[in-house]
């Protein structure tokens, strides 16, 4: 399943007729800030990466490559012990194709410290009452993507704030009236619940996990090791996304989702002496229930 296509469905979902495109966050952390530490485990966290079908790689891969490759000095065993689970072990199949076989199933599955949820299929009710039933016991559970969307499908965010894909904000923030959706961050800490953006956000949200563990100096060295340059793990900074991106010639943006369309093929409205596309109908119904929102987003 293609990454637009799963936000597509994830859309569709449930959407709320009352709407708000998600707040723009503050600024980001000031990259000298304080993390919240976790304990480190003397055999390694045990970090559970929660797959179904339609389940983003980059989403799950970047993640478990910190992991694996977290440096902490003077430690001789790995500092997480990572495994894959899934309603069962029936093999599944990950965005563009990849086939995997989880290890474990859901009902045999040992007890995590940190699970990680890509962007994948709606949750069926069995993966959020594993969710709920994990969270308490979990020093964190974190989404990558639009993973935010099981999450708070789950309930786990209720209350919280977060973030998810660009493409995903509003949606979240429409379904999900009780969560505080923050805009122009790579990810949010919200103590034993961290939900990043989009794709490559898992990877800086992962290097803020190791440095939670392990300090910051064994996030600085893993990253240095995976020759990822990126300071954003440190900064969450994520402002090119505070606002829509710049359709191409000959496209339009939606002004609800922020996914870009042909505008020869999608449907349209007049707002104020503007002309609005939109990737879908239900986006277009949203948008008519209150257009300020949008044209003021």
């Amino acid at each position: 399943m293609k990454r637009s296509e799963l936000l597509r469905r994830a859309a569709v979902a449930g959407l709320a007729t009352a709407v708000l495109p998600g707040r723009t966050s503050a600024a980001a952390a000031h990259p000298d800030a304080p993390v919240k530490p976790l304990p480190p485990a003397r055999d390694g966290v045990p970090v559970a990466f929660l797959l179904s079908d339609g389940a983003v790689t980059i989403d799950f891969a970047g993640p478990w490559e910190v992991f694996q490759d977290a440096d902490v000095t003077g430690r001789k065993a790995p500092a997480f012990t990572l495994y894959t689970v899934a309603e069962s072990t029936k093999p599944i199949v990950t965005s563009g194709g990849l086939t995997i076989v989880p290890r474990y199933a859901l009902a045999d599955a040992p007890t995590p410290k940190v699970v990680v949820v890509p962007a994948q299929s709606n949750p069926t009710d069995a993966v959020k009452r594993w969710l709920l039933a994990t969270a308490p016991r979990a020093d964190l559970i974190m989404s990558v993507c639009t993973g935010a969307l099981v999450l708070a499908a789950s309930g786990l965010l209720k209350g919280r704030s977060a973030t998810t894909h660009h493409a995903a904000l509003t949606t979240l923030a429409m379904q999900h009236p009780d969560i505080t959706v923050e805009r122009g961050v790579r990810f949010v800490d919200d103590g034993n619940i961290a939900t990043s953006a989009g794709l490559s956000a898992g990877i800086d949200l992962a290097l803020h996990v190791v440095a939670r563990y392990y300090g910051k100096e064994a996030a600085r060295q893993t990253a240095y090791d995976m020759e990822y340059q990126s300071e954003r793990w440190r900064t969450a900074d994520n402002t090119a996304y505070l606002k829509p991106q710049i359709a191409r010639a000959g496209d339009a943006i939606c002004p609800v989702c922020w996914m870009e369309i042909d505008p020869k093929q999608s449907l349209h409205l007049a707002y104020a002496g503007t002309q609005y596309y939109f990737c879908m109908p239900e986006h277009e119904r949203i948008f008519a229930s209150a257009p300020q929102r949008f044209a003021n987003a």
